[in-house]
């Protein structure tokens, strides 16, 4: 690969404050490697780490943005509240719990995992709403909504849902929700944004790689920002977490925009038994 220029964290793009490339923490349940993954990502520059109740590390993000000494005000810090924590006081009590974990007062972003189990829009979105008038939450996301769920959650909270978190990549496009959440300004994130690796093995992914001398795993990343979506790809290693940062110096042409637009592939990676019916 050839040399890319030096990064800071002033080089990544931001999408109403939240920078558009972060940290994914999903599956990476050795605590250790946990923290020491965050505290390289922040040394790398990143400023935005993802977690979740449900992966079992947030103590270990803590401690990693804790270890990294990059002050708190400077992360754009975000989890979800479990499926099985969903109910208006169990919302609340699960996310100071969180809080305490993380070793933060607040958090940038709260997000619904997913719309299922205990999940009502107006009791669950009601106990968030409530948490960010008590300063422990700055702003309201959902998981792996499907455009039904997001009016329903648009409506109980008269329009204030900041993002949606899905699976997005160059083998699962979501043409149709790219589209409801520009039209209702939603911010969208992806997760698995390197679709699990398999993005390393499609050829119009390595054929762009080839032309600009990067890898396969940059050129995802460059056109989900293209098209206007912030990613969290989970890296532990340094040389990894690094090649995802340097995909912000990575600026796709329309011809390559138009070759991955093309990709006639759909490929989910995560599809629970407890997901959106009509996937």
């Amino acid at each position: 690969m050839s040399q890319q220029p030096s990064l800071s964290p002033e080089d990544v793009p931001r999408a109403q404050n939240m920078p558009v490339l972060g940290l994914g923490t999903w599956e990476n349940d050795d605590l250790d490697q946990c923290a020491e993954s965050v505290e390289t990502a922040l040394g790398q520059g990143y400023r935005h780490i993802d977690t979740a109740q449900a992966y079992g590390n947030e103590e270990a993000v803590g401690r990693g943005i804790e270890n990294s000494h990059v002050d708190r005000e400077d992360i754009f810090l975000a989890t979800k509240v479990w499926i099985d924590n969903l109910s208006r006081d169990d919302v609340v009590d699960s996310t100071q719990k969180s809080l305490h974990k993380l070793g933060v007062d607040t958090v940038d972003l709260l997000y619904v995992h997913w719309p299922a189990g205990d999940y009502d829009p107006e009791d669950t979105l009601g106990a968030m709403e409530r948490l960010v008038e008590d300063d422990a939450v700055d702003r309201i996301g959902v998981s792996n909504f499907e455009p039904h769920h997001l009016e329903r959650a648009m409506e109980a909270t008269e329009g204030t849902i900041f993002a949606n978190q899905v699976e997005m990549h160059p083998l699962l496009q979501q043409e149709e929700l790219r589209s409801y959440a520009d039209a209702e300004g939603i911010e969208l994130v992806a997760y698995s944004p390197l679709a699990r690796g398999k993005v390393m093995d499609v050829e119009e992914l390595q054929d762009i790689a080839a032309k600009h001398d990067v890898t396969p795993a940059q050129v995802s990343l460059a056109w989900l920002r293209e098209k206007g979506v912030t990613t969290i790809p989970k890296a532990t290693g340094p040389e990894h977490i690094r090649d995802n940062f340097e995909s912000i110096a990575l600026d796709l042409d329309a011809e390559d925009i138009a070759a991955i637009d093309d990709i006639d592939r759909e490929e989910r990676q995560v599809d629970p038994s407890f997901g959106p019916d009509n996937w």
